[in-house]
């Protein structure tokens, strides 16, 4: 595959970037995280997953058509942008899913839901811990909300830990449609001050990398607006190598700062955009998952050596996701980067 321009022909279904084949498959030299942008449940979809005859929802056909980018990296991330706590269940304002949703994105080999998004207090600081309660007799990991403050210091920064070298993940998100978050639970917020001690602890932990997953941005909004740009100089600033972004529900470009002496050296994806919903404004149908290649750069440590963008597309009425190459959004490069 060669090289990338400023801007990317949507002439294939994935791209790769970087050196090296588009395949997953890697070898124990490499570690692979796959992203994916907002799992959401509307009430369309609601209606469409439920089961009349045996009175139960079946997600089954969700992620059929793309399980194969998921299954193949050694960790899978997605946004979960619903709550799962309990009955009744509902959509759009405040949603609220089946656990067969979670267990589905479990089957199809999803590991580690982010949940600090603007709908995880839609049912209240009690859904939030409900939700937890869900994914941990799911078995699926989370990171962004927590039961109380002791919980949020021992699980966050989520650290990866792989054949020896430490990754962190953080997660925040800009807000939560003005409802509080009721203690002992927690909620992280976009807050200068939090983010700086999370990526100090990060490094004590000893993390090589430290990938930030941001909720921020503008709904429906096609470009990153100020706000998203002034943010991620700082975080860059501050020490974080990567940022994934979501909420505006669109794709957004991808940028790449890239320098002559280390090559890749941060990757800002501004908004995977939706991986499922039942939203049907202008290009709400689009999602995207990215696929980053880890690898020791000869040192000891590891560095992002390339990535794969992955364009899908909802289809509805009935509701499951196919790989669609218009959907892999523009890549902008910025060289001679001077790293902070």
């Amino acid at each position: 595959m060669n090289n990338i321009g400023r801007t990317l022909a949507s002439a294939m279904v994935l791209l790769s970037f970087l050196a090296g084949p588009a395949s997953a498959h890697t070898g124990n030299d490499t570690l692979t995280l796959y992203f994916a942008g907002d799992v959401m449940q509307h009430q369309s979809q609601l209606d469409h997953a439920w089961n009349s005859v045996t009175r139960t929802y079946n997600y089954s056909d969700y992620f059929r058509q793309v399980s194969p980018e998921i299954q193949n990296a050694t960790f899978a991330v997605c946004n979960l942008e619903t709550t799962l706590a309990g009955k009744p269940y509902s959509g759009y304002p405040a949603f609220c899913s089946p656990i067969e949703l979670a267990q589905e994105l479990k089957n199809t080999g999803f590991d580690i839901c982010l949940t600090a998004n603007n709908h995880c207090l839609d049912r209240g600081s009690d859904g939030l811990e409900r939700t937890l309660d869900a994914l941990d007799a799911l078995g699926l990991e989370h990171l962004g909300t927590y039961r109380d403050s002791i919980s949020q210091l021992t699980q966050h920064p989520y650290i990866i830990d792989w054949h020896g070298h430490r990754i962190a993940l953080l997660s925040y998100t800009y807000g939560t449609n003005g409802i509080k978050v009721r203690a002992p639970r927690v909620v992280n917020y976009i807050d200068t001050t939090a983010i700086i001690a999370d990526i100090s602890r990060a490094r004590y932990l000893g993390a090589e990398l430290i990938i930030a997953c941001m909720h921020w941005g503008t709904e429906y909004r096609l470009q990153p607006d100020n706000t998203q740009k002034s943010t991620e100089q700082w975080l860059y600033h501050h020490g974080v190598d990567h940022i994934i972004g979501g909420h505006p529900h669109v794709i957004e470009p991808v940028t790449e700062y890239r320098t002559r002496m280390s090559g890749l050296a941060h990757l800002t994806v501004w908004s995977l955009g939706n991986y499922i919903s039942g939203m049907t404004a202008p290009n709400t149908d689009r999602g995207l998952g990215i696929t980053l290649y880890l690898t020791d750069n000869g040192t000891g440590h590891l560095v992002l050596a390339r990535y794969t963008l992955h364009g899908n597309r909802t289809v509805r009425p009935d509701y499951h996701i196919v790989s669609d190459c218009t959907s892999v959004p523009a890549v902008h490069t910025i060289s001679d980067h001077t790293a902070p």
